[in-house]
């Protein structure tokens, strides 16, 4: 790949010929439309036109995978090839533009008439290309040094219950969090600016039980505040955050948008939490949308510190083997020469039962968020915080859980009180 061009991926599904169909993409995407027109000269083309570098067919179905009405309106009828497309794009035709590049590599491409499916599956850019985007203000390296954790997975839980929870009753919470022991407290993704508790009364009260702690014990807490909101409001909000000596926000990705969280990363320091509700939308059909390889590819380009990848064994739809190339995205750089790792957030049914296969999978450059293995353990949160330390510190010697909990009540406690469920 040179620094001229970006590549992209696609896993297609049509019953016409899957080469016609990856040219049709290509046009459609760059310079052209269903039929040459007039301005659309040679030269055009040969410096805007995207090119297709490779269809590789997979299979055939009986079935399509989605409806279509433009070949029914054709009589046109199966088997349906499904195929592998690559397609590299002139960087010139978008610049840094972060969202005309979704736009590009994941828009009208999906209402196209000539496919049953379409899935973008995977994103690749030269180095000098990914240089014009943002990056992450702290990323892996600077969420460890913020929070002081510089070896192992940081241990976090979620407020919870989700809403409801006045700013009083949710500092109270962080109080006992924190001195349960816990690296890192998010807000849930449906609590963000309510009129039980605005971030206005939250976040002041909040931040005062942090310091506190971090008077006596000498230890930093990060807090992710859901500032997710309109752009100039998230900006306010992310200001009273720096004013009262907090260190990251959240931000529900998908309903924010690209140009909002790019302008946000641009206007604040802090870490910011990126969460992907919704992302099962545009991921849980294996024939349409977007492969969470190009997704957090995209959401890295607009400077995001964190993004969240589920759990193993885990409360979703995901598999572990998805969960796992997940977060293992998130580690790898996307271009050689710079070090733009996020960290991976593991959540959903997290307890101390599912930290062996995490470690093995993945090692411990991650946040690992437990709600219900925290606060629901049967000895409290602080018992809960000890379960997932013991777990890891299990994992790390190669020691199975049973063996290690019988040397550690609160893993014990938790194997026996989760382990059923």
């Amino acid at each position: 790949m040179d620094d001229l061009h970006y590549e992209a991926d696609y896993l297609i599904e049509t019953p016409l010929d899957p080469n016609l169909v990856a040219q049709v993409m290509a046009g459609e995407q760059s310079c052209g439309t269903f039929t040459r027109v007039a301005g659309e000269t040679d030269e055009l083309r040969s410096r805007a036109r995207a090119e297709v570098l490779d269809v590789t067919v997979l299979g055939r179905a009986l079935e399509p995978a989605l409806p279509n009405a433009f070949l029914s309106r054709r009589q046109v009828a199966g088997p349906w090839t499904q195929a592998r497309v690559r397609i590299r794009f002139p960087v010139v035709n978008v610049g840094a533009n972060l969202p005309t590049l979704y736009a590009t590599v994941a828009g009208n491409l999906y209402d196209l008439g000539e496919v049953t499916g379409m899935r973008l599956d995977a994103l690749r850019l030269p180095a000098a290309y990914r240089a014009q985007f943002d990056f992450p203000s702290h990323g892996v390296r600077g969420t460890r040094a913020v929070t002081g954790v510089g070896q192992g997975a940081l241990i976090g839980t979620i407020v919870k219950p989700n809403v409801g929870l006045s700013a009083r009753q949710t500092a109270d919470l962080v109080a006992d969090l924190c001195e349960a022991g816990v690296d890192f407290i998010k807000d849930d993704e449906i609590c963000a600016n309510p009129a039980h508790a605005p971030l206005a009364e939250r976040v002041p009260a909040v931040m005062a039980a942090v310091r506190d702690y971090r008077e006596r014990t000498g230890r930093t807490v990060m807090v992710a505040f859901n500032i997710s909101d309109d752009l100039d409001a998230m900006r306010r909000h992310a200001d009273l955050v720096r004013r009262e000596e907090g260190s990251c926000v959240m931000v529900s990705l998908n309903s924010c948008g690209f140009a909002a969280v790019q302008s946000l990363r641009r206007s604040t320091p802090l870490a910011i939490h990126g969460h992907r509700n919704g992302f099962g939308s545009m991921s849980r059909h294996p024939l349409l949308g977007i492969s969470f390889q190009a997704y957090q590819t995209l959401w890295r380009l607009a400077g995001v510190d964190h993004m969240h990848v589920h759990g193993l064994q885990g409360k979703f739809a995901q598999t572990d083997g998805e969960v796992v190339e997940s977060a293992r995205a998130c580690l790898a750089p996307l271009a050689a020469g710079r070090d733009d790792a996020v960290m991976p957030a593991f959540s959903s049914g997290q307890w101390a039962g599912t930290v062996p296969a995490t470690y093995q999978a993945v090692g411990e450059d991650l946040l690992f968020m437990s709600g219900g293995g925290i606060l629901a353990h049967p000895d409290g949160p602080a018992a809960g915080v000890r379960s997932l330390r013991q777990a890891w510190e299990a994992a790390r010697s190669g020691v199975a859980l049973a063996e290690f909990a019988a040397q550690a009540q609160e893993l014990h406690r938790a194997l026996e009180f989760f382990g059923g469920r």
